[in-house]
């Protein structure tokens, strides 16, 4: 949240000791407080995937053996599709003993460990969403997350939702103002918010042979993306 305070012109300023920098605006009229949002849609310029392998053996070394060979194949063929190896981090690595429940004896039998291991993928062309998520099906991934879409870039349309919000807030005051035997408005504070719509369009899911046998790359359309910015005013009404 950021948060401003506007100095105060013709109200008084009351300013405590030198040990406490506080200064206190003292408004001469009534206030009114306002929370007004605004919301500017945009396409998206970048497009997040994730992507898995689960690998299961015996031994714990075993299954993280096999998972590290599984795993290399995913990340070589998603640098093979030219994404930078910038854009590939690994955002997860697990290791974990595996039981089934014999319910003749009623209780747990070990039946080995399974190794995972998580990517998250930075696409910087959104088109290509489709293409990537069937070359990692058939890389070896047996898990996906995504897309989650976004804007590299989102000053503009912040500055459009934070002047579409501001214009709002200040003609709400105005009316109340009017409304209330004032004629106009003097502003106090201005704290802001603001918030960034990823939706998801792909679940996680495990559709390896699903998307396999498609004949067709996966569609992905990815639609629009929204920034709001959503701002808490003070305004003094004035005479």
């Amino acid at each position: 949240m950021i948060r401003f305070a506007i100095p105060a012109l013709a109200a008084g300023i009351i300013a405590t000791s030198a040990q406490a920098a506080e200064v206190q605006i003292v408004s001469q009229g009534p206030v009114v407080e306002l929370s007004v949002s605004e919301t500017v849609d945009a396409k998206p310029d970048i497009v997040e995937i994730g992507a898995g392998v689960s690998s299961q053996a015996y031994t714990a070394v075993e299954a993280m053996r096999i998972n590290a060979r599984e795993m290399t194949a995913v990340i070589e063929r998603l640098k093979a599709l030219g994404i930078d190896k910038d854009d590939i981090q690994t955002t997860g690595i697990n290791l974990g003993a595996q039981y089934d429940y014999d319910q003749s004896e009623q209780r747990q039998v070990f039946r080995g460990y399974q190794a995972s291991n998580r990517v998250s993928v930075t696409l910087r062309e959104v088109k290509r969403a489709g293409e990537v998520l069937d070359a990692l099906v058939a890389a070896g991934a047996t898990d996906l997350s995504g897309p989650r879409f976004s804007l590299d870039d989102d000053t503009q349309a912040r500055a459009q939702a934070r002047k579409a919000a501001f214009a709002k807030a200040r003609t709400q005051a105005e009316e109340y103002a009017r409304w209330s035997g004032y004629t106009g408005v003097r502003l106090l504070e201005i704290s802001e918010s603001i918030m960034t719509n990823r939706p998801i369009a792909y679940a996680e899911s495990d559709m390896r042979q699903a998307i396999k046998v498609a004949a067709a790359p996966t569609p992905v359309e990815p639609g629009l993306v929204g920034t709001m910015v959503s701002l808490t005013v003070k305004y003094e009404m004035t005479r």
